[in-house]
């Protein structure tokens, strides 16, 4: 059986609700909120962090959609959607909001037990590419660091570049430290050394 998730549930229809704590249960799930509004599928996902928001769309005083949203601004969570309409409006509405999956009322177990599955690993790839997104980022940011105290090295020390570079990974070494933590205080020493001249 697959792990068991905990999965915040929101729908206006007391009938559809039963229907979810039932199947989610029999497929191993725990349920850790069940909401009848937006609002209250987002207060509640604010303070329980589910792993999974299954909500449908039509709720009183916010819709599905919204929720999804303002709850994926708190945490990054994957967000099934069901609904007896399948209008234009809200599929887009649905893609625009990383919506994974949307499922048409009445759901069979089948069809939520594969939409799941399919939208956990969805979820755990999207994440894994946001974290090499941003480690590509922060590695290139430290790049641009580690250039700026190289330079100062090279005109302040009367080094070659390939010397610098060397004197940085030595520094880095004997700190026990990473090397852009030594390019970073090379450049604050500098800007102390220097007022207003920038490396």
């Amino acid at each position: 059986m697959s792990t068991a998730l905990r999965i915040a549930v929101a729908d206006d229809e007391p009938a559809m609700l039963r229907d979810f704590r039932e199947t989610l249960v029999e497929l191993g799930h725990d349920i850790v909120c069940l909401a009848m509004t937006g609002r209250e599928l987002v207060t509640k996902c604010r303070d329980l962090r589910p792993d999974l928001v299954i909500t449908d769309i039509k709720m009183p005083d916010m819709d599905g959609l919204e929720a999804a949203a303002e709850i994926r601004q708190d945490h990054p969570v994957p967000v099934v959607v069901v609904s007896a309409y399948r209008d234009r409006e809200f599929i887009e509405r649905a893609l625009e909001n990383h919506v994974l999956a949307y499922l048409s009322k009445p759901v069979k177990q089948a069809d939520l037990e594969t939409a799941i599955a399919l939208v956990m690993r969805r979820f755990q790839e999207f994440q894994l590419l946001r974290k090499e997104a941003d480690d590509l980022r922060q590695a290139l940011a430290d790049r641009k660091v580690i250039e700026r105290a190289k330079g100062i090295l090279v005109k302040q020390a009367n080094l070659d570049e390939e010397e610098a570079f060397r004197r940085l990974q030595d520094l880095a070494s004997t700190k026990h430290q990473k090397m852009v933590q030594i390019a970073q205080a090379i450049l604050i020493t500098h800007e102390a050394m220097n007022p207003g001249r920038k490396a």
